[in-house]
């Protein structure tokens, strides 16, 4: 019963702790600074989720608005990021099937990044979808990499030979010595 009055009492006085308040949403400029300034690859590969998600929401708003070069240079910097993210983690973390922290956050986002530029395709009108062509091709070819670093024994496939394990054979077949 005391504690009950005690709560009371300090709700009614205004002595409680105040609420945690939610703190204000960055800007997608302030989100591009910290991830340019951040160093450790593996926390750089994760900011490209909120980064990428700020990216996307400025380019649907640019593509609603039929802006479609804007739309263009905020999914070019996109992967810029991405490409930025991937060499930083390859560069601090070769082996992404040992360390895959941060790679699969790349990828997962990579993936993303894909169905957004693909949409963006899909709306522009057909003279300007050419260097949105080429993002695709580089952000299909950054996330076929990025599977390949994390899943580098895939079932069905054959290893590649590797040319100095296996000895040469002779056309010839050997002579009988006497």
């Amino acid at each position: 019963m005391q504690g009950l009055v005690l709560v009371l009492a300090m709700i009614f006085f205004g002595t409680a702790a105040p609420a945690v308040l939610p703190r204000p949403a960055e800007t997608l400029e302030q989100l591009q600074q910290r991830f340019d300034k951040e160093s450790d690859a593996v926390r750089k590969a994760k900011q490209i989720q909120k980064l990428g998600d700020a990216q996307f929401a400025k380019e649907r708003e640019a593509t609603r608005s039929g802006d479609f070069v804007t739309a263009g240079e905020v999914m070019e910097k996109y992967r810029d990021n991405v490409r930025a993210a991937f060499e930083a983690l390859k560069k601090a973390h070769p082996s992404a099937e040992k360390h895959p922290n941060g790679y699969k956050q790349l990828e997962f986002h990579t993936g993303q990044g894909l169905r957004e530029v693909r949409d963006v395709i899909l709306a522009m009108p057909e003279p300007l979808r050419p260097p949105m062509q080429v993002v695709e091709a580089d952000l299909k070819a950054m996330n076929t990499e990025l599977l390949k670093l994390l899943f580098p024994r895939r079932p069905g496939e054959q290893p590649p030979l590797d040319s100095g394990a296996s000895t040469s054979k002779k056309s010839d077949p050997p002579e009988k010595q006497p």
